[in-house]
């Protein structure tokens, strides 16, 4: 991998957002030949400094009419990435609604080895199964990725996959954590459907 793909410049004065990548993600990051990148950048009008020695990345605006939330929308795609995700459900991200919610599993139960496993076995389940579980019923993507769990969907999804999660941590049965996300899921999609009716027949 080329470490000089881009070279560290910065303009001075500029609002700049740092985000360090796990190096063996800076080339998912990158891209073939530089193409997530350059995407990236050019939806979001953004330049993207790679350091491929130490993974750090910097965000900083391409013009001054860039807007903040493009380059908070940025660090979001790029923290995604660091996750594990895919570029491709990564670009998720760039949607209005979309958001990022990240648990890191040695904050939340310590750094015992077996223990970190044996949770990950939980949440990811027998060929990924529980993992695949929860996607379909939340409509949200989930990686785990070393020892953090990360998240990608609308506000209320993404936090009712991240409960389902920790409810799963907690050691309650995968069977209870199902019917718990039938309940409350069929709420959400009720109370969307009727804020979508408000809008479209509000006089």
């Amino acid at each position: 991998m080329n470490n000089d793909f881009k070279q560290p410049t910065v303009t001075p004065g500029m609002t700049r957002l740092y985000v360090r990548v796990p190096l063996d993600r800076v080339g998912v990051l990158i891209g073939e030949k530089g193409s997530v990148l350059r995407e990236l950048e050019k939806r979001m009008n953004v330049r993207v400094v790679v350091d491929g020695r130490d993974g750090t990345v910097v965000v900083e605006p391409l013009s001054p009419a860039t807007p903040v939330y493009n380059m908070l929308k940025t660090r979001d795609f790029i923290r995604a990435i660091a996750a594990g995700f895919s570029p491709e459900r990564a670009w998720r991200l760039l949607e209005e609604d979309q958001i990022l919610v990240l648990i890191d599993l040695k904050e939340v139960i310590g750094d015992s080895p077996n223990h970190l496993m044996r949770i990950k076995g939980r949440i990811i389940g027998e060929g990924g199964k529980a993992r695949k579980n929860i996607e379909s019923m939340t409509g949200t993507y989930i990686n785990v990725y070393d020892d953090i769990v990360a998240i990608i969907g609308d506000y209320e999804s993404a936090q009712v996959a991240r409960e389902a999660i920790e409810m799963l941590i907690q050691g309650r049965q995968h069977s209870t954590v199902y019917k718990y996300l039938d309940k409350v899921m069929r709420e959400v999609k009720r109370r969307k459907m009727s804020n979508l009716w408000l809008k479209e027949f509000k006089p």
